[in-house]
């Protein structure tokens, strides 16, 4: 491990001062980070240790919506009183995330930036990954890829985002509120992670020295008609193969409002608003579920080894929109 130097930051303005260093890192809970720098995939020179930074709040807006600091613990947002009862889809996806433990600790700025559970990357003895090492190859793309992307890859990566929380936000809409040197800005879900492209070594749109501050959630949190469904090779403790965030508002027998948004098959969580669009002034039905994992699910393009996470995907994307469906 490289030695590195080690900051508590007393407030926002000092720890946006010290992200200017070179090399600098921001701490949360260090969940991924340290076991990151641990095995030398990262060599950070200056970790920020952020962690009691005043932005641990989970808080109603005057919108109606929620404000989720970016230093709350997963454990407490999926426990929170606000978040439970009204955006239960953001409640299930971050207790299906991790261990207990790890929930304890990690922070919900530091699950927006987790990176990327790929083999060849975390292994420094695999000398081809362009996430690690930029124009060495993707040792995935001809090697072990059953876990790996069918949507939005890219020959440089096909690696996927392992999150659980970002695909419930991503189907939410939410918002990521950052501060850097240029001030402050909301990013939406949409656009907060990047597709690989030729640059998979950027993970985020965020700008050099920015600090995630927290997150907002809409007014409609579709409580009481959502569901997150994890589909992972064991019951706990296991990345997702496939991941369905699912909600919807059923009014008068008819859809409304429809969220809908994929895990375990991508760079970014995945989501096609047209997919939602598809249920909108229909009846819940199978027929209708159906057609919009069809329109989810197009430009799918499999690796050697994961073309079943395409069936595997669709039946998913309609068992989670029966049960919302039933639900409602």
């Amino acid at each position: 491990m490289t030695p590195f130097g080690y900051r508590r930051a007393q407030s926002i303005d000092e720890a946006l001062r010290l992200g200017l260093t070179p090399g600098a890192h921001f701490l949360g809970g260090g969940t991924n980070l340290i076991d990151l720098a641990k095995g030398g995939v990262v060599q950070p020179m200056l970790l920020i240790d952020v962690s009691r930074l005043p932005l641990a709040d989970v808080t109603a807006t005057a919108d109606g919506g929620a404000r989720i600091g970016a230093m709350a613990r997963n454990s407490d947002v999926a426990n929170h009183p606000l978040i439970r009862t009204r955006y239960p889809l953001l409640s299930q996806a971050l207790l299906a995330g991790a261990s207990p433990q790890l929930r304890n600790m990690a922070t919900v700025g530091g699950n927006l930036l987790q990176r990327t559970r790929c083999p060849y990357f975390y292994d420094t003895g695999f000398e081809h990954c362009n996430k690690r090492a930029p124009g060495s190859g993707c040792g995935a793309v001809g090697g072990i890829n059953r876990n790996h992307a069918i949507l939005g890859a890219s020959a440089a990566c096909i690696a996927t985002h392992p999150s659980d929380m970002c695909v419930a936000l991503a189907a939410l809409r939410a918002q990521v509120h950052v501060r850097g040197p240029r001030g402050e800005r909301a990013i939406a879900m949409a656009d907060f992670h990047r597709l690989p492209g030729d640059t998979p070594q950027r993970d985020t749109t965020l700008a050099a020295g920015e600090l995630i501050l927290g997150v907002d959630l809409p007014p409609d949190g579709f409580a009481g008609h959502a569901h997150y469904l994890k589909v992972r090779d064991r019951a706990s403790y296991a990345f997702a193969l496939v991941s369905v965030a699912a909600a919807l508002d059923v009014r008068g027998g008819v859809i409304r409002d429809a969220a809908l948004a994929l895990g375990g098959v991508a760079h970014k969580p995945w989501r096609r608003p047209e997919a939602e669009a598809r249920l909108v002034g229909h009846e819940p039905s199978d027929a209708a579920f159906g057609e919009a994992a069809d329109l989810l699910l197009q430009g799918a393009r499999p690796a050697s080894q994961n073309g079943f996470k395409l069936t595997l995907a669709r039946r998913a994307i309609v068992r989670a929109l029966q049960t919302a469906g039933a639900q409602a």
